[in-house]
């Protein structure tokens, strides 16, 4: 799929992209790129609206020709103005803003880090990013939230013991375990997927009871879970574990055979230096 094709079936493409159907299917009846206004209807019929930490209703504005202050830099534009800079014709920034559709509480929470963080390396003159930053960076574009409600698969996820995990427990994992998108890096690619497809992921312990709810449900569940995760816990890279997204049963067509699960190279095991 060309990178600036419109495709107003998205959704349709792969199970992955489940967590943005309530918003997404906004977008079905389209025949071309949704423009600035149109998704800015899309934001403006979200009910609570969404917001920014500093209380400002986010709106989708152009990205800037050219950068001069502190304040008109990405996050920190979000962070002062609610207004979100999105190119339009662009995969990546249009699933930046479902995503904030879907996810608002983490995702003004993550600008809120990242804002706070750019002003202290401001200040400071720092040019490296910092591990908080790398962090919520990697959380932020390739996020995977994971929830389970089975300690057994939890452990096999953690040790990296994939083809156990996806293939010889793949009943259990359905029923306990279930993969939620987060980064929009990561659904740009979904669009498409590839052997070597890989999230970061975030491990949430769920009740059973959690997989009888609804998807808005649990979504509404997770937001919290996240936005609670990332305003009391400073996270590092070392937090967020590697996620080969196609094997999880039935993201990928061929998964459905045991030998996909030999690829080593893309099911990795867990090497020594690994926490």
């Amino acid at each position: 799929m060309s990178s600036d094709q419109w495709n107003p079936y998205f959704l349709d493409r792969s199970p992955v992209f489940e967590p943005l159907h309530r918003v997404g299917q906004h977008l079905n009846q389209l025949e071309q790129w949704p423009t600035l206004d149109q998704l800015n209807h899309l934001l403006s019929i979200q009910k609570p609206s969404i917001q920014t930490h500093t209380h400002l209703t986010l709106r989708l504005v152009p990205q800037a020709a050219s950068i001069q202050l502190f304040e008109q830099r990405y996050e920190p534009r979000t962070y002062l103005c609610g207004e979100l800079q999105t190119r339009t014709h662009n995969w990546h920034d249009l699933f930046n803003a479902l995503v904030w559709i879907t996810f608002p509480h983490s995702k003004a929470q993550l600008n809120t880090l990242h804002y706070h963080a750019l002003k202290i390396a401001e200040k400071q003159r720092q040019s490296n990013r910092g591990r908080l930053r790398d962090a919520i960076t990697l959380l932020d574009e390739s996020g995977v939230l994971v929830t389970s409600s089975h300690e057994n698969l939890t452990r096999l996820l953690k040790n990296f013991e994939w083809k156990t995990l996806f293939w010889e427990n793949r009943s259990d994992l359905l029923q306990h375990m279930k993969f939620f998108l987060f980064g929009h890096s990561l659904y740009e690619k979904a669009l498409s997927p590839y052997v070597g497809m890989t999230g970061k992921g975030l491990i949430f312990d769920v009740e059973p009871s959690f997989y009888q709810q609804d998807l808005v449900s649990q979504i509404t569940s997770l937001d919290d879970k996240l936005l609670r995760l990332l305003s009391t816990k400073s996270i590092t890279s070392t937090d967020l574990t590697p996620i080969p997204l196609l094997g999880y049963p039935d993201w990928s067509s061929d998964n459905a055979n045991a030998a996909y699960y030999d690829n080593s190279s893309y099911f990795r095991p867990r090497s020594n230096k690994q926490p």
